[in-house]
């Protein structure tokens, strides 16, 4: 599958699905339309855009029942990045988040657009992203270590790899902190099964050349390691892309990349397990996937231990 990107929009050239507004590692504000990820109540929409108002930032929908929130119904929305309003089509076919604010204000909000049926389908934005799929034999990326040595991701074949991307000041917890935790639970996890930890390898790969140092990242990899960290490095690499291969690099892991102007990155959630053949396994997009659910993609591989 192929994405396509500009700026908060996303399309796929294959089923035409476009995503519009990024998970984001950018802190917020008070109010609700910037209230942080733990401060919304987020209910699933699946629906038809019958109309947008660029005056006011709303987006008229006529959606089914949202379980738990309320009946089918068409009712004007407002959208919590007002920005993406010009890339929605009356006609669209769209999956949505319904925010509803946990703030005093109890306000509600549409975000995290998926247009499953495009009503404009000639519409294409210039960069192409691609969703990793089963299958997909990954490109021979190359980064720098958390000890300033080049590796390489051809060099893990024999093993399964378990790939994610983060930068060591992301700001909020429920994203790169909660990707790395989960990968330090699966590097205990691991390490308590021999034969499966000899037949793995995690690495955290950084999209921060400017930012994360071979030093930082080592730092950083500390944190999460604890007490394993001697032995850790050798199975957990924590490593940075050249600005030369970043773009590439993050285009084929659908990794959608903005620089703010405070100085954080905007970006999606990426973590991918490829095996022992340097192909790709499964594709966890989010923060929804679990430890628990990884390593049993991972034990399937080797089903004699």
């Amino acid at each position: 599958m192929k994405r396509l990107f500009f700026s908060t929009l996303i399309f796929s050239t294959l089923s035409l699905v476009t995503v519009i507004g990024l998970i984001g590692c950018r802190p917020a504000g008070t109010n609700s339309a910037n209230a942080t990820p733990q401060q919304f109540k987020t209910y699933p929409l699946h629906g038809k855009v019958v109309s947008t108002n660029p005056a006011t930032g709303e987006v008229t929908l006529d959606h089914r029942a949202i379980p738990g929130f309320m009946e089918a119904m068409t009712m004007p929305y407002k959208l919590r990045d007002a920005s993406i309003i010009g890339e929605l089509h009356p006609g669209d076919i769209i999956n949505a988040d319904v925010l509803v604010s946990q703030t005093p204000d109890a306000a509600v909000f549409v975000d995290h657009f998926v247009v499953v049926g495009q009503a404009k389908p000639d519409y294409v934005p210039k960069v192409q992203y691609h969703v990793p799929d089963y299958g997909d034999k990954v490109p021979d990326f190359r980064l720098i270590n958390e000890d300033g040595h080049p590796i390489h991701l051809a060099q893990f074949h024999g093993k399964a790899l378990l790939l994610t991307f983060i930068y060591t000041r992301c700001p909020l917890p429920d994203y790169c902190p909660r990707v790395t935790h989960n990968f330090a639970v699966l590097e205990k996890s691991l390490a308590a099964n021999p034969g499966l930890y000899a037949k793995t390898h995690l690495l955290c790969a950084s999209f921060d050349p400017d930012g994360d140092t071979p030093a930082r990242l080592k730092s950083y990899g500390e944190t999460y390691m604890g007490s394993m960290a001697p032995k850790a490095f050798a199975h957990w690499d924590f490593a940075v892309s050249s600005k030369a291969e970043l773009h590439p690099m993050a285009e084929w892991f659908d990794v959608g990349l903005t620089n703010e102007a405070d100085g954080t990155i905007t970006h999606t959630l990426s973590t991918t397990l490829i095996g022992p053949d340097g192909k790709v396994v499964r594709f966890y997009s989010g923060n929804d996937w679990t430890p628990e659910q990884v390593l049993s993609d991972v034990a399937k591989l080797y089903p004699n231990g």
